[in-house]
């Protein structure tokens, strides 16, 4: 985001920094209990503090969840539009995607049930990716639907992989279920990404945590983060997580609020202004997903427009 982290982050990094030693950190029992009090706090979400596992970033977590649950040359179900990062680490680790995609209608995205269970059937499928709520497309998905979808992967003996980085950032008509949060059957089936990063704009601290209720899983997982050596925070990302989950959450509703009006200023600005273009409303995430397809351009042509006429950047949809 472009908004500044907030200042309790801010002053606790500060004062870190003036410390002026920067050795190795290790996590102190108040960094899991930031972790558990938000996820119940906020999610009604019972972790337990041997649940957690640190990793410097979501997108490392599920890269070590691909190569410790998969072999080469297997399957992942990726439910496209997807998070690019999402494609790239099923690349880079020699497996091949298999999509299911979402459907589409009425300027709303659903699950596509039918497909998925073909999908979850076919020879050397390994784990499915979740994204909820969902990125680029803004849907937080229904407890009624991640039953579906749980039932389905459980049935098939899929591994569910779920990334919940933007949990925390609800629209108000709308509420985030942790995928491990439904049943232990689920919770035993799962591995679960999140980090305060999107949430509080910390990315560039690296911190997230990758939560495995599963014991066995969560051993195999452990075993190939200390084969490349993660073991260990930064002494900055750690301090962060503590302060954001802690003495944050009253920054949290004002960032929601000021998000949801920036959306509604989108919205009116394009009715009046661009008409062809149609934003898909989002539940959650501070995204805005438009579809430009009635402007009749092909990627190419709407890309040198919108940098070199109208200066603005995007993440064209083509890449999701």
């Amino acid at each position: 985001m472009d908004f500044l982290a907030p200042l309790p982050i801010r002053k606790a990094l500060i004062k870190r920094a003036k410390h002026g030693i920067y050795g190795y950190t290790f996590f102190p029992t108040e960094y899991y209990t930031a972790v558990i009090n938000w996820f119940k706090r906020r999610h009604n979400w019972d972790i337990k503090k041997n649940w957690i596992t640190y990793t410097p970033g979501v997108i490392p977590g599920i890269n070590l969840t691909i190569q410790s649950f998969s072999k080469s040359r297997d399957k992942i179900i990726i439910q496209n539009p997807a998070y690019p990062p999402f494609f790239s680490a099923v690349r880079n680790n020699d497996r091949r995607r298999l999509l299911n995609p979402l459907r589409f209608s009425n300027k709303y995205y659903e699950i596509d049930f039918e497909d998925l269970e073909v999908k979850t059937k076919m020879p050397s499928t390994r784990i499915l990716i979740l994204c909820n709520p969902h990125n680029p497309t803004g849907r937080v998905w229904t407890k009624k639907e991640l039953i579906h979808l749980g039932e389905i992967c459980l049935q098939n003996n899929i591994l569910v992989l779920s990334d919940e980085i933007h949990c925390d950032l609800i629209y108000p008509k709308y509420k985030h279920i942790p995928f491990a949060s439904i049943s232990d059957e689920f919770a035993q089936n799962s591995i679960t990404c999140t980090s305060p990063s999107k949430t509080f704009n910390l990315p560039g601290l690296k911190v997230s945590n990758i939560i495995i209720p599963n014991q066995k899983l969560r051993n195999i997982f452990r075993k190939s983060c200390q084969s490349i050596g993660i073991t260990q925070a930064t002494c900055f990302g750690s301090i962060a997580l503590e302060v954001a989950y802690n003495n944050c959450e009253n920054w949290l509703a004002e960032a929601i609020l000021y998000i949801q009006k920036n959306l509604e200023f989108l919205k009116a600005y394009l009715e009046e202004s661009l008409p062809e273009l149609e934003i898909i409303e989002p539940e959650g995430t501070y995204f805005a997903w438009i579809d430009f397809r009635k402007l009749g351009f092909d990627a190419n042509q709407l890309s040198t427009i919108m940098l070199e006429k109208a200066k603005v950047a995007l993440f064209e949809g083509y890449l999701f």
